[in-house]
């Protein structure tokens, strides 16, 4: 009898609890507000519509086309500043490249992806390091980093570019004909991310000339290896450099010191930029502001609109529209920091492009009294 009396009093709460719940969606449903679009009570908040996200990215273009578009000068005195205060923290000039006389045999080399993966330097990767810093003492006049950002087609800047006394470029780009008038060809330096040499040259494990052909476009310049950065781009860096060495190229090539990546991601830490990994782009600029009087960028736009009308899509790269696999890059949060340094006078960002040649192009840019003499109305649409 007990047993009964205990089932109905249980049936008897799950009606009583199930009357409970319709007559409180009933009620919620009467006494909601006069809004015509369905909600559920259990919606926290409204879901982003695309056309808001659109709408946010063309503005923060017009945010920093507005910055961009004033007159730039040079500040000395805000050159000088920074450049003495990156120097004192990075030292760039003798550390950004990994040497016998700033890494002697026995010590180790850690790892700049892997802290705690150190490696010890043996006598014969020892012999792999140049003696001395390939920078010397040398101060540069003038210098053009060359991001691949494909902002750089159709820009006729490979006349400007050239004229810089020294030319960095980044991973490998394309030089062939077809680009000479947007990017030139001049290069002192130009890095080389390991996955490129997996990528196109099969990691250096069969074949190898089509590796030492495919830097011929670069002449004497330095090959800066991240050879260091984790440990598998250790193997396939030294096969580049003993490859190099085996074919008699005029190439150079160097690895890039851990210890000065951990230095410069502090260095832009202490400047309020976050992120993950800087890009190779930002740290060629670093090292450009250390090695040059006058610096000037291209390439460097993260958005995938011209500046120039929202509506003209930009590939990627000048050369293709092949995304990065690794989204590791706070390269929009990157280009504010060079455009404040733009804004300062310390560097300059080349966007859209660039003038015709006045006859006068080694000189250009290096006058502290010089102003931008074109804006974004002057690009075709």
């Amino acid at each position: 009898m007990k047993l009964v009396l205990l089932k109905l009093l249980l049936y008897l709460m799950l009606i009583l609890f199930a009357l409970g719940s319709f007559f409180t969606l009933l009620l919620w449903i009467v006494y909601s507000d006069s809004d015509t679009t369905p909600r559920s009570p259990f919606q926290s908040q409204k879901s982003v519509d695309s056309t808001d996200c659109l709408g946010c990215r063309d503005s923060i273009i017009d945010k920093v086309v507005e910055r961009y578009s004033k007159n730039w000068k040079k500040q000395e005195n805000n050159y000088k500043k920074f450049r003495s205060l990156l120097s004192s923290k990075c030292h760039g000039v003798t550390k950004a490249v990994v040497t016998q006389a700033n890494t002697p045999v026995r010590s180790k080399v850690v790892y700049d992806g892997e802290k705690r993966k150190p490696l010890q330097v043996t006598p014969a990767l020892f012999s792999v390091f140049p003696k001395e810093s390939p920078f010397g003492n040398t101060t540069w006049d003038s210098c053009s980093v060359v991001g691949n950002g494909g902002i750089l087609a159709n820009s006729s800047c490979g006349q400007r570019i050239e004229s810089a006394q020294f030319v960095i470029r980044c991973n490998l780009p394309p030089l062939d004909h077809s680009y000479e008038k947007d990017v030139g060809n001049k290069t002192n330096l130009v890095t080389a991310n390991p996955s490129i040499l997996h990528e196109k040259f099969g990691g250096l494990m069969e074949r190898r000339r089509p590796f030492v052909e495919g830097l011929r476009p670069y002449g004497d310049a330095l090959v800066l290896l991240p050879a260091f950065s984790y440990g598998h781009n250790t193997p396939v860096s030294l096969r580049a450099v003993y490859t190099l060495e085996d074919f008699r190229s005029p190439t150079r090539p160097v690895f890039l010191n851990p210890d000065y990546l951990t230095g410069l991601a502090r260095f832009w830490r202490s400047q309020g930029l976050r992120t993950v990994r800087l890009s190779t782009g930002l740290i060629m600029a670093s090292l450009a502001l250390e090695l040059c009087t006058n610096v000037h960028l291209y390439g460097f736009w993260p958005f995938s609109q011209h500046p120039h009308g929202h509506h003209r899509h930009l590939t990627n790269h000048y050369y293709d529209d092949r995304e990065t696999k690794k989204k590791i890059h706070a390269m929009p949060a990157e280009f504010d920091h060079l455009l404040r340094l733009h804004e300062q006078g310390v560097l300059r960002v080349h966007l859209g492009q660039c003038p015709p040649s006045d006859g006068s192009l080694k000189m250009w840019g290096n006058n502290t009294s010089e102003t931008a003499t074109w804006s974004f109305k002057d690009v075709p649409k």
